[in-house]
């Protein structure tokens, strides 16, 4: 027995084919992780595709701006403050007295804002760090060693409105008051607050625009829809982009050719109906005058079985015809119809919903559920005819209990004119269009019907029709 691809060898050795299928394995479930993050709706990915990139643009923008700008100013405004401070320490000598250091102080704080006091004799706590984790500190720090090269201390006072520098001279310490205002600017805030905001003004233009172009889509994609269910769609205007249009144009182009060609095969047949009748009805009366002609009775069940058939090719070949749609309450037409079979040939039990309006074609849809229905009676001894309902379908259970057709068969009898009964009788099968019919008013309504195993031993014809 042949390994699976994702198996090891006895010795251990994982073959290239098997690591090629694990690779692929793993890049098929990265894609379907990644395509289920991207939005669905052309709308969602439109504004991905023009958001990201200028997101992506602004976000680089803002780092090199944070990294050559804010690092640049910090450091000269630091520089700057550090370069005061070493000023005043050099101003300082032993000899000074403590009424020319205050003096020296007063001048100082009036030239540099910075606040000054000393106190003598005194020493810097041992172990204690320069400075704490503030980005502002740090540039200072790096700033007072290399202007002053004192022992020093850096931190945080009034709630980090203000900062004290700790110098330790020899004397003692030189106590430095530092406003926040020296050592931050506060464009950084206003360059991130700028950009934020234009980008969601930006973004927010985007939406409207993205949104009025996708709504052409939209009701291009209801009309079409629309009319793929067999609905009118007299008041559709072309708008939106060129594309947009074009595709619109295009849409209107294919309604009219397939309107005529339905109009035009309708009139066709309608001729050829007469035409064919016609001889036909001159056989019927021959043939009852011939009362005493042993072969006027089968002659006369060919004109009749001759008459079905081309009945028959005319109901199929019409289709839809020129029948519109509109709003029908279902439930009644499946009553009226089951009522209208008659008590000959096998009963007919019904399981129904109060009421269920569709917007269906009524000539058209009857035709169809007589064919589904005759079809049950004409193989089982008993039909159930069942509708259920949800929110977005409505479907229609043909049940009976016959011999039922074979799975491999079931899509094949919807082909025109195909019949499990090769010998192509008439009398015991029709003229193999009557799920051909069916299935075509079906499609045209929207829908699609398909044949199961019924729970009562025979066929099952399903039908699910869009509300």
């Amino acid at each position: 027995m042949s390994s699976s691809p994702i198996e090891r060898r006895e010795d251990g050795i994982e073959p290239l084919s098997d690591v090629a299928a694990r690779r692929a394995l793993a890049f098929d479930s990265h894609r379907r992780w990644f395509k289920r993050m991207l939005p669905r709706s052309l709308w969602g990915r439109s504004l991905l595709i023009l958001i990201l990139p200028l997101v992506m643009a602004q976000s680089i923008a803002t780092w090199i701006f944070y990294d050559r700008h804010w690092e640049t100013v910090a450091r000269r405004l630091s520089t700057s403050v550090a370069a005061d401070i070493a000023l005043t320490l050099d101003s300082l000598t032993p000899t000074t007295t403590e009424n020319q250091r205050d003096a020296v102080f007063r001048v100082a704080a009036d030239d540099t804002e910075i606040a000054y006091s000393f106190r003598a004799g005194a020493r810097l706590p041992a172990g204690m760090p320069e400075t704490g984790n503030s980005r502002i500190e740090e540039t200072l720090a790096h700033a007072v060693t290399q202007r002053v090269g004192l022992p020093f201390v850096i931190s945080g006072e009034d709630g980090d409105r203000n900062f004290l520098v700790s110098v330790q001279t020899d004397d003692g310490i030189l106590l430095a008051v530092v406003p926040r205002d020296r050592l931050f600017t506060p464009t950084t805030y206003i360059f991130i607050m700028w950009m934020v905001g234009s980008s969601l003004v930006l973004f927010a233009i985007a939406s409207v625009f993205m949104r009025n172009q996708i709504k052409s889509l939209r009701r291009l994609a209801v009309a079409v829809d629309d009319f793929g269910k067999g609905r009118e769609v007299p008041n559709f205007k072309v708008e939106g982009a060129t594309e947009v249009r074009q595709t619109g144009l295009a849409f209107l182009r294919m309604r009219d050719r397939i309107q005529r060609a339905i109009t035009q095969r309708t009139e066709m047949l309608a001729g050829v109906s007469h035409d064919l009748r016609t001889p036909l009805t001159r056989l019927r009366l021959a043939l009852e005058l011939q009362k005493d002609d042993p072969r006027a009775a089968e002659l006369k069940a060919d004109v009749a079985a001759m008459e079905r058939m081309i009945q028959g090719y005319i109901d199929f070949a019409r289709g839809e015809g020129s029948e519109q749609a509109r709003p029908t309450d279902f439930v009644a037409l499946i009553r009226a119809l089951v009522a209208g079979l008659g008590q000959s040939g096998p009963p007919v039990t019904v399981a129904l919903p109060e009421e269920c309006m569709l917007p269906l074609r009524p000539d058209a849809m009857h035709r169809c559920l007589v064919n589904l229905i005759a079809n049950a009676r004409r193989y089982g001894k008993h039909v159930w005819v069942t509708v259920v309902e949800s929110n977005a379908l409505v479907e229609v259970l043909v049940d009976d209990d016959g011999p039922g057709v074979p799975p491999a068969d079931r899509e094949a009898v919807f082909r025109p004119f195909f019949r499990l009964d090769s010998s192509r009788n008439p009398e015991t099968g029709g003229t193999g269009l009557g799920l051909a019919i069916a299935r075509d008013v079906v499609r045209v309504h929207g829908g699609e019907i398909a044949l199961e195993d019924s729970p009562h031993g025979g066929l099952r014809a399903r039908v699910r029709l869009p509300k």
